[in-house]
């Protein structure tokens, strides 16, 4: 009879052990997003602009449409002799006057032309945080958060600090 008992507690102590580990095991693999992981109320502050290689790597489709249009040539279109001057540089590139933003051609050629940072806004938190994912199918939750990091489209309308309506504000005057 002792033996009995002493088979029936081990298969019972075995049993519990073993829900234990599969209830540690599934928490691990299967858990709620923590707080960081929860959509943000409007994106981080302090982001830097990464320029078009980077929101490309994820973003492949969305940057060859905008190979396309005439907000990538924005730079090229420029006569050379205004390739350095502020008042075109500010519509003409991405960031020009921020503090990471355009500076030169040789110096940050992925921020040329009005690119993708121009309307989202610098995109090195989101770029940090969607890599931090690594190439992993995102949960719903987990695409929320990582767009949180960006704006869809900056708070401001960025469009009319080049555009009124359909053409450009007034141009200063320059020579082709």
């Amino acid at each position: 009879m002792f033996r009995n008992y002493s088979r029936f507690g081990l298969n019972r102590w075995l049993l519990l052990s073993a829900v234990l580990l599969t209830a540690i095991l599934l928490s691990i693999v299967v858990r709620e997003p923590i707080a960081a992981q929860q959509p943000l109320a409007k994106p981080p502050e302090g982001q830097t602009y990464v320029g078009t290689k980077e929101c490309a790597a994820c973003h492949f489709e969305q940057f060859m449409t905008w190979r396309t249009m005439p907000h990538a040539k924005g730079f090229e279109i420029l006569p050379a002799k205004y390739q350095g001057d502020s008042s075109c540089l500010k519509c003409h590139t991405t960031g020009h006057g921020e503090p990471t933003g355009f500076k030169s051609l040789q110096q940050t050629p992925n921020l040329v032309g009005t690119a993708c940072e121009a309307c989202h806004g610098p995109g090195s938190k989101h770029a940090e945080v969607a890599k931090s994912f690594g190439q992993k199918k995102l949960s719903e939750q987990e695409q929320a958060y990582v767009r949180s990091t960006i704006h869809r489209m900056q708070t401001k309308n960025v469009c009319v600090e080049c555009h009124l309506a359909q053409t450009h504000k007034p141009h200063p005057k320059y020579d082709k």
